[in-house]
């Protein structure tokens, strides 16, 4: 099945890069499943991480997710999803909210994706510094901050895992100058 999700997840995203960069967008789900793959075994988790992007950026429904892979994994992606008809501000907000009471798997699925975005958004830092806000709708590094430092004040039942405390010290690098 981990098979057929990549597969899936490549198809979906094919001709779509990373903002700001000629990196396929496919390197994301990949790595997401990475990292999920140091937290569980759980192959329906890890389908997941493969297709959590597709519903958003892909036209992909819940139904079809379900057809393809199930209920379970359909049921992950969708809960990983935002309503893109909202603004920066109001998706975050509603990640936020919704990780007070989410599931551990979940939470698992979120710290990879974030963690994911951060190693990119880190890594490219380094080479352009300030400048890397302008790729992204909100470009105000100060949001990043607030969310980025919220999602890990919600996720700290997964400090335990190694994934965790690398998304800790990624947020300290990028935004450390920023009041939190």
């Amino acid at each position: 099945m981990v098979e057929k999700a990549v597969a899936f997840a490549r198809e979906a995203h094919e001709g779509a890069y990373r903002k700001g960069t000629e990196v396929p967008y496919i390197v994301h789900p990949l790595e997401t499943a990475v990292i999920i793959k140091t937290m569980s075994e759980d192959e329906d988790l890890i389908c997941a991480a493969l297709l959590h992007d597709v519903v958003e950026d892909a036209g992909v429904t819940g139904t079809q997710l379900e057809k393809e892979f199930g209920a379970r994994v359909a049921a992950f992606v969708l809960e990983e999803t935002e309503d893109k008809s909202r603004t920066w501000k109001e998706r975050k907000g509603a990640t936020l909210r919704h990780l007070d009471k989410a599931s551990r798997e979940c939470k698992m699925l979120t710290l990879a994706d974030k963690l994911s975005n951060l190693r990119c958004t880190a890594r490219d830092y380094l080479l352009v510094g300030d400048e890397i806000w302008n790729r992204f709708n909100e470009k105000r590094k100060s949001e990043h901050a607030w969310y980025y430092t919220g999602v890990a004040k919600r996720l700290d039942e997964l400090e335990a895992y190694p994934a965790y405390e690398e998304y800790i010290e990624l947020c300290k690098m990028v935004f450390e100058r920023e009041r939190i």
